[in-house]
């Protein structure tokens, strides 16, 4: 089989991603106090380790500080080719939130299933578009 094959073959595959802020603010116990973030990475990570349809990457800052803790869902393949698009969450401290987004992507993520009602008001603009908004 050819190499590139594979690689294409995977990649109809790809699962939701859920990539983890966990710069400066984001995961700061001292910015929120009595939020578990270590926990919250953790239930994340063993949902992605017992289901295909996930994975977790974790990054330094993703850049909204002001609405951390941020988690940005990114739609599996089959999720995109429905026309889901990626979804920034911000304000993700409590475990409802991640409650409801493990069972968001359980269910499809974007493009396969609807967000729960309780998730949709923690959807943020990513900071591109802020920028790109605030220069008109």
């Amino acid at each position: 089989m050819n190499p590139r094959t594979t690689h294409i073959t995977a990649a109809r595959r790809r699962p939701c991603t859920l990539v983890v802020c966990r710069g400066c603010c984001c995961g700061s116990p001292r910015k929120h106090l009595g939020t578990d973030h270590a926990c919250q990475l953790d239930r994340l990570r063993a949902a992605a380790a017992s289901s295909d349809r996930l994975t977790v990457r974790t990054s330094d800052c993703l850049g909204p500080c002001d609405q951390a803790d941020v988690i940005v869902v990114q739609p599996s393949t089959a999720g995109r080719s429905a026309g889901g698009r990626t979804i920034w969450i911000g304000f993700a401290l409590d475990d409802e939130a991640t409650d409801d987004l493990l069972n968001w992507v359980a269910a499809g993520g974007p493009g396969i299933a609807a967000p729960p009602p309780t998730l949709q008001p923690h959807f943020i603009r990513p900071p591109r578009e802020t920028r790109t908004r605030a220069r008109r």
